[in-house]
């Protein structure tokens, strides 16, 4: 018996899959009831006609527990009040936060599981939550509040080598980028690079087995978008312990990239299944749309969502390895961190006592106390090097970036490439590839993001990009 026979006999859409499993029960167990067949309709019936009384039942105590818990949901009050949410807004007129984007938190914020929230300085419209969102919700994930670009990541290298190798070595520089970078869609590495995420368990779920081969041939590669690899001058104005540098300034490389393919595919797997079991009372939330962590599907997603982590902090360390061993360069400290991601973390955002929510952080820098991380600005502009201060208000978030004034379609209708490229060259920084949807004119500026963000981290350094290599193949971006 598929999906749609069970919902026409009325088994509510949310209840499908644990009717699935206890008729597969029935069918291991030798009931007499299969996932075919006239006595497995019989049995469905009874389990709609009186679901309490088989809450105890050794096969179909599944479905009746989710059709009373389904019924009670239905016969509860109407959609809770949503909870409010903190703003970080920059005070440039430019600047300020889309109010497209407000809506997608306001509505974000009438999830039922949600009890925190805070949009970033950076915040613009994406799919689900805005980019620039972080919710935190009681036990639940959203896996479009993570993101399509799951556990997209900001990797520093600081390197070994004069400052002044930038200018007297440049064309080292550019061959590095050149040969030791990939990007595109669908792009990838011959020969495959070696890591040992690959020898991780990529049978956790059906997805990620599917897609273990395409993650390894797009290891070490990086999409299109706002993704990038780039040398850079990390300027430290005064001794850092937390950097174990002194004051000075340093040859630095920068990466921007995410889990490819692979986290692309687990965020459209597990979003659909979401969306299908999601309740027609909140059929308005749409990509919204969340798994308990209770729930089989839950636990499939949480599983695949933090292998993906793994795999983008790999990608980003072939990435690295790949360019300092082309440059001929060692890596003496380096800062990374990833967004896009969900997290387990104790927080007291309402108010009733301190226990573990989950805090999903879609294109926000995690920033609790003493935390490191990276939040770029542009191809032509600064990215800071920050230790988060722990404010209760944001989920101890931040910023992820700058964060985009305008569309990339509004990009490419006003900016041209070349003549951008042009400019940037005369004020130091040398593209290599690009798009015109990823010049500066196309960002917030970064410094007003970083004066609005000041309460919540405290800036250790600043990259200013010196060659700069992004995807130049007009393929869609990927987040």
């Amino acid at each position: 018996m598929n999906r749609k026979q069970l919902e026409k006999l009325g088994v509510p859409p949310a209840c499908v899959p644990a009717a699935i499993r206890c008729l597969s029960t029935a069918a291991e167990k030798g009931t007499g009831f299969g996932l075919k067949g006239k006595r497995s309709k019989e049995a469905i019936t009874a389990a709609l006609a009186d679901p309490a009384a088989l809450a105890t039942d050794p096969v179909w105590a599944d479905l009746a527990t989710s059709l009373v818990e389904y019924r009670a949901e239905r016969s509860a009050e109407p959609d809770k009040v949503p909870i409010d949410y903190a703003v970080w807004e920059c005070s440039t007129p430019d600047d300020t936060i889309d109010p497209a984007a407000h809506a997608q938190m306001r509505q974000a914020c009438a999830v039922p599981s949600a009890i925190g929230a805070a949009l970033m300085p950076d915040a613009h419209v994406g799919y689900g939550l805005p980019i620039g969102g972080v919710l935190a919700c009681e036990n639940a994930v959203i896996p479009y509040a993570v993101g399509v670009d799951i556990a997209c990541r900001m990797k520093l290298s600081v390197l070994d080598m004069p400052i002044e190798a930038i200018n007297s070595r440049r064309n080292a520089f550019r061959e590095a980028l050149d040969k030791g970078t990939r990007f595109g869609v669908g792009v990838e590495h011959t020969p495959r690079q070696q890591h040992d995420v690959m020898d991780q368990d990529w049978s956790v779920t059906r997805v990620t087995r599917e897609k273990k081969d395409k993650a390894w041939k797009q290891l070490g590669t990086s999409g299109s978008g706002n993704h990038f690899v780039e040398f850079g001058e990390l300027v430290v104005d005064e001794r850092s312990e937390d950097l174990g540098l002194d004051a000075g300034r340093y040859v630095a490389l920068l990466s921007h990239s995410g889990s490819r393919g692979a986290g692309a595919a687990v965020c459209s797997t597990y979003s659909q299944i979401a969306q299908r079991l999601l309740s027609k009372r909140y059929a308005a939330l749409g990509r919204l749309a969340w798994l308990s962590l209770d729930s089989e599907e839950g636990q499939a997603y949480w599983a695949a969502m933090n292998l993906m982590g793994d795999y983008a902090a790999a990608n980003h360390a072939v990435i690295h390895r790949l360019v300092t061993k082309l440059l001929g360069a060692h890596v003496i400290a380096g800062v990374e961190n990833h967004h896009n991601f969900a997290w387990k973390e104790r927080h007291d955002p309402d108010g009733r006592g301190e226990r573990e929510v989950i805090v999903h952080r879609k294109g926000a820098t995690p920033a609790a106390a003493g935390e490191l991380g990276v939040i770029p600005g542009s191809m032509g502009t600064p990215a800071f090097v920050v230790r988060g201060r722990g404010v209760a208000a944001s989920l101890a978030s931040a910023s992820h970036g700058a964060g985009r004034r305008m569309s990339r379609r509004q990009a490419n209708d006003t900016f041209r490439f070349g003549a951008e490229q042009k400019r940037l060259a005369e004020a130091g920084v040398e593209v290599l590839a690009a798009g015109a949807d990823e010049v500066p004119g196309v960002y917030k500026d970064i410094h007003a993001v970083m004066a609005a963000q000041q309460d919540l981290v405290d800036t250790l350094a600043r990259f200013e990009p010196r060659v700069v290599r992004m995807c130049g193949d007009g393929s869609r971006a990927e987040d």
